[in-house]
């Protein structure tokens, strides 16, 4: 891999294939010291006592889109938004749909149908996001769907995303360790977004995906130098909203 020039700001530099690997230096100081550091987005808290009626973790209701229910156990989901482009977010192991509302919010906003959804910590999240991309495909008006992912939800993305064909759009992957030879065959854009010193999906994870998703149009691998913040813990945290602005951008150039 080229080597990568890091400094205090942002250094892009542009692969030969048209991906593009950048770098973000942690300050060292505590977020509320950082010269005009923005704001971290705000994550509801769950209400689960205070919601009636049908919901998804007390975060999303029937006022946000339709509550459906799946697998054993009937466990609850939601599609919210409209438009022909879905987006089906699969949340780190242990986590929720709550930590991801800051990014569902803005799709949403932006015009994307996106799928959130419960799921029992025991099941694979490789054949349930593989149902729930079904269930999002079926959906009148829907033409092609992004998988998007934290962790192990973000590694499972890419081989699902790859089964679906031509109508796959692309994958964003928070904090993945994605396998090499699922990467190699990806033929649809790719972007990762993790911290250095993660455990899971650190860099030592997102280089060698970068590195073999050859056959993508498009490849974009942004490091958040020195931290060790996981997932949609990202979007809590002062680097929040440069991470939803970076996800938004790359989804809207291929948004097709």
């Amino acid at each position: 891999m080229r080597a990568i020039v890091c400094s205090v700001g942002l250094v892009l530099v542009l692969t030969a294939c048209g991906g593009a690997v950048s770098t973000t230096e942690a300050s060292g100081a505590p977020p509320s010291t950082r010269a005009a550091t923005p704001s971290p987005t705000p994550t509801p808290t769950p209400t689960k006592a205070k919601v009636k009626g049908p919901n998804v973790s007390g975060c999303f209701t029937e006022e946000d889109g339709r509550i459906f229910t799946h697998g054993e156990g009937d466990l609850p989901g939601v599609i919210t938004g409209t438009g022909p482009v879905g987006v089906v977010i699969t949340y780190e192991r242990g986590g929720n749909v709550c930590t991801w509302r800051p990014l569902s919010d803005r799709l949403v906003a932006a015009g994307y149908r996106v799928l959130l959804y419960a799921r029992k910590s025991d099941a694979p999240p490789e054949d349930v996001a593989q149902a729930m991309a079904r269930r999002l495909g079926k959906e009148k008006g829907v033409e092609r769907l992004w998988l998007v992912g934290g962790s192990v939800g973000a590694t499972v993305s890419v081989p699902v995303a790859g089964r679906l064909g031509a109508r796959a759009a692309g994958v964003v992957a928070l904090s993945g360790a994605i396998e090499a030879a699922d990467a190699a065959k990806l033929e649809v854009p790719l972007l990762q977004i993790g911290t250095e010193n993660d455990g899971y999906g650190g860099a030592r994870d997102l280089q060698p995906a970068h590195d073999a998703a050859t056959r993508t149009p498009d490849r974009q691998l942004h490091i958040i130098k020195t931290e060790s913040m996981h997932a949609s813990e990202l979007f809590r945290s002062s680097y929040g909203p440069d991470v939803l602005d970076r996800i938004m951008a790359f989804m809207a150039r291929h948004k097709g």
